[in-house]
């Protein structure tokens, strides 16, 4: 009955027209994201964070986290049609996607991504509304001691799922810890590592860095590739999927949507490493497997479900337990911070409308994106054909202008440049950024509970140990980095995220 009262309380919250408006809104502009690639859900919502401002911390919530899980659906488009992932987590569907609108059939293509993905989101809030309060309940309990254990554990996951060098993502949250901690101690009052800038007292708005990491430099790096597209089809009909069709994409469907669930929950690329899996489990149990790579429907069905399934989870850690499970994670605790709302369990008892009113939200995203990816489909086909030189320099006066806006400072705008030409020389080091971003968020939050941890002991190390829960956490954190480190489990690793 709990349950029912808490989504009877999100229903009242999500159903109205402002919210409607910001849901529908934020899934637009995430479809449009998705369509167009080397965007991205990062940048965008990075750009519109100075949006939000004056925006009531619901409705901020509700047009970001659409903008997110909008992107799966549209990174879908551009696999099937032009054979280029708008999104990372749509790159297996481009395998067989793309070669069903080659052979006349991106109709179904498209659809069952539109459908499964829907039935996918579903049920994961389902299960985001049923885990998340006990695990809320759970992380009440928790001391100064568990939340740094947890935070280690989280960074260590973000490290072992980064893909790319082991050396390179623990180089990189390092690095983000360390960005971290400039700015003015609030303890003591020194500054850190400040080079006696002044505008560098009060610390690094997160803001410049994801914009500047994940805006300007996937920019610049994108540039440098061929924008040459062109479409399997340009004109898109045949929507509508036969008897046979949902005969044989409800079970990989199903297989997907567990898979997902379950993966998304973990730190780093749950949704990417969820649609990987999926397409590996169905490539070996479907009895269509002779298919696989050259147009097999099973193909798009499993990986769709899976990746929009992890989109949707991965918002569980970030609401119960304030932990990003991904950079878009990061950015959504920004928001929260930027409201004046402190992440963590106590969103769930302190902010109830806002917690159950953005659960139900999704439940309406969904519903709008089966609409605006079916229905609008020559839209999205338009957009993919824009060019890239008119789109980024539009893209790079609003980074310039969101960041601006921030403190209304012309050194924040100098410093979103440097990171994003950090951000440009990692993707050519290939260092992946998000473990910074991680890195870098978590990083304060982490110094906090220790010091509160240590001084709650008597400056006793030993009371990470022994108490068990903590002991638990930093006991499977290092069992996740010996495991990793071992070379026959590391080239698995890498094989993973570079499929043949």
């Amino acid at each position: 009955m709990d349950i029912l009262s808490n989504l009877g309380l999100g229903f009242a919250t999500a159903f109205t027209l402002g919210n409607l408006m910001y849901c529908l809104i934020g899934v637009f502009v995430g479809t449009a994201v998705g369509v167009l690639p080397g965007l991205g859900p990062i940048a965008t919502i990075a750009m519109l964070l100075p949006a939000t401002f004056g925006l009531p911390p619901i409705s901020a919530l509700i047009m970001l986290s659409g903008i997110y899980y909008g992107a799966q659906y549209g990174g879908s488009t551009t696999a099937v049609l032009v054979n280029l992932p708008g999104e990372s987590s749509s790159v297996v569907t481009a395998i067989d996607g793309y070669q069903m609108a080659r052979n006349g059939n991106a109709g179904k293509a498209l659809a069952t991504a539109a459908l499964a993905s829907f039935f996918a989101g579903t049920v994961s809030i389902v299960l985001l509304a049923a885990f998340a309060p006990p695990l809320a309940e759970l992380a009440l309990r928790f001391g100064p001691a568990e939340y740094f254990s947890l935070m280690v554990l989280g960074l260590v996951a973000s490290v072992v799922l980064a893909s790319g060098s082991l050396l390179n993502a623990v180089g990189m949250v390092l690095l983000g810890l360390l960005l971290g901690l400039v700015g003015t101690d609030v303890n003591s009052g020194v500054a850190r590592y400040t080079f006696d800038v002044p505008q560098l007292a009060d610390g690094i708005n997160f803001v410049i860095v994801a914009m500047g990491m994940f805006g300007v430099g996937e920019i610049v790096r994108n540039l440098e590739h061929d924008e040459t597209r062109s479409l399997a089809m340009k004109k898109v009909s045949g929507l509508m999927l036969s008897k046979e069709d949902f005969k044989r994409i409800i079970a990989p469907v199903v297989r997907g949507t567990v898979l997902g669930a379950a993966l998304g929950i973990l730190p780093g690329g749950g949704a990417m490493l969820a649609s990987f899996a999926a397409y590996s489990i169905e490539k070996k149990v479907s009895r269509n497997s002779a298919q696989f790579g050259k147009g097999a429907i099973e193909g798009v069905a499993a990986p769709e479900a899976a990746n929009n399934a992890g989109a949707q989870t991965s918002f569980i850690p970030m609401l119960t337990l304030g932990i990003p499970s991904n950079p878009v994670m990061a950015l959504m605790i920004g928001a929260l911070i930027i409201q004046g709302i402190q992440p963590g369990p106590a969103v769930m008892t302190e902010q109830p409308a806002l917690f159950w009113g953005l659960i139900v939200s999704m439940w309406f995203g969904n519903l709008f994106l089966v609409v605006l990816n079916l229905p609008m489909i020559g839209l999205w086909v338009k957009m993919i054909m824009v060019p890239y030189h008119r789109l980024y320099p539009a893209v790079l006066m609003f980074c310039a202008i969101g960041v601006f806006s921030l403190n209304n400072s012309e050194f924040d705008v100098w410093l979103m440049a440097l990171f994003g030409l950090f951000g440009y020389t990692c993707a050519k080091l290939d260092a992946e950024p998000a473990p910074m971003l991680l890195g870098f968020i978590i990083g304060p939050m982490m110094e906090e509970y220790l010091r509160r941890a240590l001084l709650l002991s008597h400056s006793d190390p030993l009371v990470f140990v022994q108490r068990p829960i903590s002991a638990t956490m930093l006991g499977l954190a290092v069992a996740a980095m010996v495991v990793v480190m071992l070379p026959s489990l590391k080239r698995k690793r890498e094989e993973a995220f570079h499929p043949e």
